[in-house]
């Protein structure tokens, strides 16, 4: 196909131009002639810049105009001239359509320099055979890859990069591929061998595409050097093999390692059961140790006390009555006779404590039901304890509800004669304690509140414990036995005791017991 150079044209456009005036020159009347001035601006094509054109055009058109003045000052009145406004707008639709080709061959070529740059930069060896299988293209990748130059290759069979021994199986397959041809990986699941222009094989990777131009059709090979990678992968297998057999022996070396811990283990575990049970029995030990411990702490102080005051008075009292030998100081040996039969029953009450204690704590006191009246009981208890009254005290007593029910009564009096005289020795003189019981839905309830100094709130989750005392009380008899005895005299009933407390003001203790022998304590032994 015969091709233009820019200079070329630029040459031909411009004998056209000169040609195209003298034409219209000489030729006045024939506007036909201005024609040639399109040809001009079609082989503007052929120049780079696209200002060529417009110039061109821009020239033909003022040369147009001016031949229509021309035209007109020969003829003095002249009509022809729609004839020149319809070449300058031909003059105009061709520079547009000109400089359309001109934009189209611009991208054209644009597209073919990037076409040409990815070819000719591709890492990848890239191929391109025609219908016979003969070379049509090669990049330089290819030509490095197998060790050619490109004039050796081009117009080669494709065979002639494949080992010798392949390649009469490869026409085969060639054929194949081109009888169904379909972009693929050529060699899928098998290893791919090129061969060099010494004779030297190497691993490759091959992927085919396929197009058709012209009613031929090309393949495109693509390939891929794979040396380096079938290194690794064969280091990598080999790696595997010494890995495989690493874990082999570890596995039975596990093996032989998990008997010998199982053993260990179980070993340990008896251990570690035994150590438990000894660290258990120690800690149980231990605490009753403590436990022992403070109530030892607990009786001494408790005792220092309350032992050594009675003892103390009845000693100053007896000394004293040996000091009154008349008539007229009976009366000093009666208050005295009085303080000693005073501090004896208080040593008594005390000695009684311990008793109910130790008795309680050997099994030795338990529960025989029978049915009784509830408030003569409580009544019979207040009249018992009307002895401790102070001066101005009172104990008011009421009962709702049923009167009778099943319990043992001497617990129950036991147990209220301890709350209610604690109630009235921890009450100032002049303050009331109330005493309320009541029988409902099978159970008792008995109510003893007071007025007086009240318990802290430290203190009162201590109460039921054995010898312990609250601070507020350390100046008032008493063993700190009373309500660790009422809870147990309790809990042999099937009963609840619980308090409640401000200082400076009160307590309230309530008692709960079932009014039926269903819920019963131990039988007595020798009670």
């Amino acid at each position: 196909m015969l091709q233009l150079s820019s200079k070329q044209a630029s040459i031909y456009a411009a004998l056209v131009f000169l040609l195209t005036i003298l034409l219209a020159y000489f030729l006045p009347g024939y506007t036909i002639t201005l024609s040639g001035l399109l040809v001009v601006i079609f082989l503007s094509v052929f120049v780079d810049n696209q200002s060529s054109t417009i110039i061109a055009s821009v020239v033909s058109s003022m040369i147009v105009v001016a031949f229509m003045f021309l035209e007109t000052y020969r003829s003095k009145v002249y009509e022809g001239w729609t004839q020149y406004l319809f070449i300058i707008l031909l003059i105009g639709f061709t520079t547009l359509i000109v400089l359309y080709i001109k934009r189209l061959i611009t991208h054209m070529q644009y597209d073919k320099s990037h076409m040409a740059s990815l070819f000719e930069n591709a890492t990848e060896g890239i191929l391109v055979t025609n219908s016979k299988g003969n070379l049509m293209l090669v990049n330089p990748a290819a030509c490095k890859m197998f060790d050619y130059d490109e004039e050796a290759l081009i117009g080669q069979p494709v065979e002639t990069l494949i080992p010798t021994k392949y390649r009469t199986g490869h026409v085969k397959l060639r054929d194949n591929f081109y009888q169904s041809p379909q972009n693929r990986v050529m060699g899928h699941g098998r290893d791919l061998n090129g061969q060099k222009k010494s004779g030297e094989t190497f691993p490759v990777e091959v992927s085919l595409s396929t197009y058709t131009q012209q009613n031929n059709r090309y393949v495109i090979a693509f390939i891929i050097d794979i040396t380096h990678r079938k290194e690794i992968e064969q280091s990598m297998l080999q790696q595997q093999q010494k890995l495989e057999k690493v874990t082999n022996d570890i596995r039975k070396l596990n093996a032989d390692l998990e008997a010998k811990v199982e053993e260990r283990t179980i070993i340990l575990k008896e251990a570690l059961q035994r150590l438990e049970q000894s660290q258990q029995e120690l800690s149980e030990a231990l605490d009753k140790e403590r436990q022992l411990n403070e109530i030892k702490s607990r009786f001494v102080s408790m005792a220092s006390h309350e032992f050594r005051t009675p003892l103390s008075t009845v000693l100053s009292s007896a000394s004293l009555l040996s000091k009154y030998t008349t008539t007229e100081q009976q009366t000093n040996r009666d208050k005295h006779i009085n303080r000693i039969k005073d501090s004896v029953k208080h040593l008594n009450d005390l000695l009684e404590d311990f008793l109910s204690l130790g008795k309680l704590d050997e099994g030795k006191i338990g529960a025989t039901f029978a049915e009784f009246n509830l408030p003569e009981i409580v009544k019979d208890t207040v009249d018992d304890v009307r002895g401790l009254v102070k001066e101005g005290q009172q104990i008011i007593y009421h009962h709702t509800g049923a009167t009778d029910i099943t319990s043992d009564k001497k617990l129950l009096k036991n147990v209220l004669i301890n709350l209610i005289s604690n109630a009235l020795k921890f009450s100032e003189k002049d303050k009331q304690v109330y005493v309320e019981s009541s029988v409902q839905d099978g159970e008792a309830t008995i109510f003893v509140r007071d007025e007086g100094i009240g318990i802290a709130g430290e203190d009162q989750e201590h109460l039921f414990s054995s010898f312990f005392r609250g601070k507020n009380a350390s100046n008032i008899q008493g063993t700190g036995l009373g309500l660790h005895i009422v809870k147990r005299y309790l809990d042999l009933l099937g009963g609840t005791v619980s308090l409640q407390s401000v200082l400076n003001e009160g307590t309230t203790i309530t008692l709960s017991i079932p009014t039926n022998s269903n819920n019963h304590g131990k039988e007595s032994f020798g009670n």
